[in-house]
This record gives structure tokens, sequence and C-alpha cells, in this order.
């Protein structure tokens, strides 16, 4: 007995032994002193709860995935078999490992038949779930010990891009500014750009944020490449028989347009796609030009179409982001800076407010920035790291071909495959993410999983999420608000967690409507509706 109570003490309690080995799955099966009187299994023994078994060499770790009882008896729990079925997670070996927690994922030495499987210590689990890297950052507690802290690295994390995913009202939008909130403080000289569809985030970072919307944004329509300005043009005015006619004339007359500004017949060659400025105003009267020299009136109808397709984009007071000012400018390099943050300047994060950005162009205008991020990580002599965070990022990049505006998709799918190469990384946010494109969702190589009640978004985050944390998935729809499952490079091990609570001040601003507070009191007749109108005839909010 006194050789058990030691044997205890050092390697925790055993509940049960190896009786089958396969892959990364062992099978234990449960000793009868591990329930009670009544045949009623202890409540140390639960699904997710961490055990430990011992080999040679190493101490193996591993998850409790399922527990069964393969032939239930009403005769009492002597007469049955309880199995518990364990999904390895790693290891760590005897000896010492320079002062680091000695903890490595994988498995080089299984447990052989009959080895006691033992539930894990408090420092057993100090030891697989801490982080002793410098970079490492507390973003909650541990699930199974709220004393042990949730930490992540931000080089794994941001190296290969990330994913917050769940259901709305979950907390991911705290979860996203909390995360951020983390790297920034840790690093003030960080260049993140933010896309906020929903204007939710610009509370929650007050002075460090460069907040841009398009009463502020200037995204002139001389970056945008052919597909991008064919797609605002013709997108829906343009009959589909006529568009690629159109789109012709359209691609020669910038090109035109373009070498005229530069007046460099030595310089490298320009293409309609070269971001050089051109003139709004000379390319419709190069529309006029060319429709003059036509012989039949009939034949200049596309022409007409374009030139009053760009008057109405020109004159509409939502497009004077893109479109306005009389004067053409070469500032790029202004425009760049100031979205990305060149330097610095004590605002490491950019806030793109886009829900004020006209429906027909939200798709061009995300695709745009995103192509100008990954561009000018390209075209940089020197690393300028940027973390573009997508929230609603299904809305961009769909599954679906054909839905949504695919040089958008393929923006961001570019990211999130070659990114990493050129110092940029990729954070999606997503409430749908059976509705977001595999390919890009599969290149995060760290996915923090919020509740999820729809049964094909939890069969989506289940292809796309590592073995390891299949068994961790089946708590998708009974998490709580601020829970999730998180799993991948930016995280030790798979681990469901509890974020910290964000300061009132630090919080992003909610996106649902307070029924029960508005219908309190109600609105001012006199004025209001006055106001409303006003605000609508001339698109200011």
């Amino acid at each position: 007995m006194a050789e058990r109570v030691v044997v205890m003490s050092i390697l925790g309690e055993a509940i049960g032994r190896v009786v089958c080995v396969s892959g990364s799955q062992i099978i234990t099966l449960l000793d009868p002193h591990t329930f009670d009187g009544e045949g009623h299994s202890r409540g140390e023994i639960q699904k997710g709860r961490m055990v430990k078994m011992q080999t040679s060499e190493t101490s193996v770790y591993g998850l409790i995935n399922g527990l069964s009882v393969p032939a239930p008896s009403n005769e009492g729990q002597e007469s049955e078999i309880s199995i518990a079925e364990i999904e390895v997670l790693g290891e760590v070996e005897q000896e010492a490992h320079n002062g680091t927690n000695g903890f490595k994922r994988g498995v080089s030495v299984f447990p052989a038949l009959g080895d006691a499987v033992y539930l894990a210590t408090p420092d057993d689990l100090a030891r697989v779930y801490s982080r002793d890297e410098p970079a490492a950052m507390r973003i909650g507690a541990i699930h199974q010990d709220r004393s042990l802290p949730a930490s992540i690295v931000v080089n794994d994390l941001l190296g290969k891009h990330f994913a917050v995913l769940g259901t709305t009202g979950t907390g991911k939008s705290c979860a996203v500014t909390l995360i951020l909130h983390s790297i920034l403080e840790r690093h003030p000289n960080a260049h993140v750009v933010l896309l906020d569809p929903h204007g939710e985030y610009a509370p929650a970072f007050s002075d460090m944020a460069e907040l841009l919307d398009p009463t502020t944004l200037e995204l002139p329509y001389w970056l945008l490449n052919f597909e991008e300005i064919e797609e605002i043009v013709l997108g829906t005015g343009e009959p589909a028989a006529d568009r690629p006619s159109a789109a012709n004339i359209l691609r020669d007359l910038i090109l035109a347009a373009k070498r005229r500004y530069r007046r460099d017949d030595d310089g490298p060659p320009i293409t309609v796609d070269t971001p050089v400025p051109y003139s709004l105003s000379d390319l419709i009267a190069s529309i006029d030009e060319a429709a003059g020299r036509l012989d039949k009136a009939t034949k200049a109808t596309p022409y007409l179409r374009l030139k009053a397709r760009l008057r109405a984009l020109r004159d509409d007071v939502r497009f004077s982001f893109m479109f306005g000012g009389i004067s053409v400018r070469d500032n790029m390099s202004k425009i760049l800076s100031r979205i990305f943050r060149v330097p610095v300047d004590g605002k490491p994060i950019t806030i793109l407010d886009i829900s004020s950005v006209p429906w027909e162009i939200l798709n061009v205008v995300v695709s745009l920035l995103g192509r100008l991020t990954f561009d000018l990580a390209l075209w940089s002599d020197r690393a300028v790291p940027i973390l573009l965070v997508c929230e609603e990022a299904h809305r961009y990049a769909p599954t679906s071909g054909g839905v949504g505006f695919e040089p958008t998709k393929r923006a961001l799918a570019r990211i999130a495959k070659e990114g990493r190469k050129y110092g940029v990384s990729l954070c999606l946010v997503s409430q749908r993410p059976s509705e977001l494109a595999v390919e890009v969702l599969s290149q995060c190589n760290t996915i923090f999983a919020f509740r999820m009640s729809n049964q094909k978004d939890q069969e989506f985050v289940r292809g796309v999420m590592s073995d390891a944390a299949l068994g961790l998935l089946d708590f998708l729809p009974s998490l709580r608000n601020a829970e999730a499952i998180a799993v991948g490079e930016g995280v030790s091990v798979p681990m469901r967690l509890t974020f910290d609570t964000l300061d009132e001040t630090k919080r992003p601003r909610g996106a649902t409507a307070t029924f029960s507070e508005a219908w309190q009191d109600g609105e001012s007749a006199e004025g209001f509706l006055d106001s409303v109108v006003e605000r609508w005839r001339y698109q200011r909010r």
C-alpha cells in the first residue's frame, strides 16, 4: 500500500492499463477502483481529461476522447468492462531539457500492452501547456486547470496564418481584440490592417489605431488592376453579350491614358495593370474622341455607355474616396504609408471601417487591399511583416465558384499560400466556416473554434483540423461564450481554453441592436426623420 502511495505521488493516480495501441489511439481498460460503490465513474475520468503513460525513455501524454461500456450489465460493475479511448498528444523525455519544459509533439516510443495509465497531475498539465519561449503571450486560461495560462507564440501564430471561427455572439470579436492587444502591447512597431465590416473595432484600440472610413480613406481608381476596374465600370451596367467588346475598349483606352500620363518612352513598359496614375477626365475625353471617329452611330453605343458609367461614378458622393478629386497626383507612397503604418508613428494598427462602402464595390475594395498588402511585401527590399485581419471572411472568399468577386478570393488565397515567404500573415474571422473557401482556410495552421450549432459548420471545421483535436471538437455545440477549442502551431497542444475578460475600454462595439432599451423611450419625433432623410440623400453617416 505504501509503495502504491509513492507511485501515485510521482505519476498521479493509475486508472487502468493499455490493451490496444493503434496509430495515434490507445485503448485503456479502466480499473474497477476508478468507480464508486454504486458503479458510477468518478468525476476525474472525463472526456477531454489528460492522462500519462510511462515508457522506458519517455512520458507519453494524451487526451481521453471517448468513454464506453461495450457490454452493459444489470448485475453490477464487477461484470462490466469499461473502456477509455485516448488520443496521443506528445511526450517528454526522462532526462533534463536545458531548462525547458521538455514537451514535444509526436511520439517516438509508444506504451506497451499492459502499461499503466495515470491521470495527469497539475505539474504534468503545466509541463504540457506552458510555453517557455520569450514570445509566448497569455490570452486566457486552460479549461482543465484555470490556474494555468493559455498562451500563444507570435512567430508560430502569425508565421502560418490563423482563423477565429464560431457562431455570432460567442465572443469572436472580443477574442480577436484580445489577441491583437496582446501582440501590439508586446510589439508596438507592428503593422496590422483590420477590415471592419460592421464598424465595431474602433473603440477597442483608441489612440493606437489609425481609423479610416470612406470619408477619410483614399484609394484612387488608378490603383485598381483591370479586373477590378472592369468589375466596377461594367459589372452591373453592361449587358452580358456586350461586355467582352466593352472590356476591350476600356482596356485599350486605360492603357493609352496611362502612357500619356507618364510620358516616358525610355522607362519600363506599362501594362493595363501597372499602378500608374491617369486622368479620368482624359479617359472620358478619349471615349468621346473614339466614338466620334465611328462612321455609324450604332457602333458608338458601347462608348456612350462607358462614358455614362464613368461620369456616374465620378459624380456619386459614395464613390468619392475612389473617384473623387479633380487633379491627379502620384501619391501612392503616401497612401501606402497611411494604410500600412510605415512608419508606425505610434499607431501600429489601421482599422478600415468598410461598413459604409457601397455594396457594389465592396468586394473590389477588399480585393485591392489584399493585393496591395501582398505586393507591398513582395516588392520591399527588406521585410515589413504585415498582419491582415479579415472579418466576415466568407463574404470575400466563398467556397462556391461564381459567388462573389473571384479576384478577391484569389488575392486572399495568394496571401494564404505564399504570404509567409514575404512576411504577410492572414487572420480569417468567420461565423460560417462551411461557406469559406477550403483552399484559404486550410492554410491557417492555428484555429480558434468557438461554439457552433450548425452541423455543416462543425463537419467543415473537423475536416481542416488535426486528428489530435477531433475529440475536443465534440465539445463545440456546448462551449460557453468566450470558450474555444484551440489547435495548431500557435498553441502548445490542442486545448480547450477560456479567453481572458477584456477591460470595458478595450471591448469592440456590439453589432446587435438593443431592442429592449431602444423601445423604452422611443425616438424624438421633432427633426429625427428630417436628419435621417438628409443623411440618406447625401450619403453621409
